[in-house]
């Protein structure tokens, strides 16, 4: 019984951390990106290409932090560089392989061919 109380009680304690949001990943779409920009959100972008080895190695690192609380309330837009040239006329963008940061409508940082986690981290900081 004492077992079954100290389970359900450390259960109890740790649910919180188990289900811990992650950040949100989709497709870059303008309006969604502006309507985020509207609402002041925190808002990360990642061009890419299917091609780029710099941003196959970037990928895992985003993602890894992608699964962290702690980036939680973390937009992800992901640009594809080859097809969405819209997108990279709104973003300023010339290169594959560049991340942006966002806090609401305020770009906060910007980074190209960056695939140090420490670095992509700090980037994906300036967000929050």
């Amino acid at each position: 019984m004492r077992l079954l109380r100290r389970t359900f009680l450390l259960s109890t304690l740790l649910l919180p951390f188990a289900t811990a949001q992650a950040a949100t990943r989709q497709t870059f779409d303008p309006a969604a990106f502006q309507q985020a920009q509207a609402a002041g959100k925190s808002i990360f972008v990642h061009v890419t290409a299917p091609w780029c080895p710099t941003c196959k190695r970037q990928k895992p690192i985003v993602a890894q932090f992608e699964q962290d609380a702690k980036f939680g309330e973390l937009m992800i837009f992901e640009v594809d560089f080859d097809s969405q040239k819209d997108a990279l006329q709104l973003l300023q963008v010339q290169a594959q392989s560049t991340m942006i940061a966002f806090k609401g409508k305020t770009e906060t940082g910007r980074a190209v061919g960056i695939t140090d986690p420490e670095q992509i981290e700090a980037l994906m900081d300036k967000a929050l």
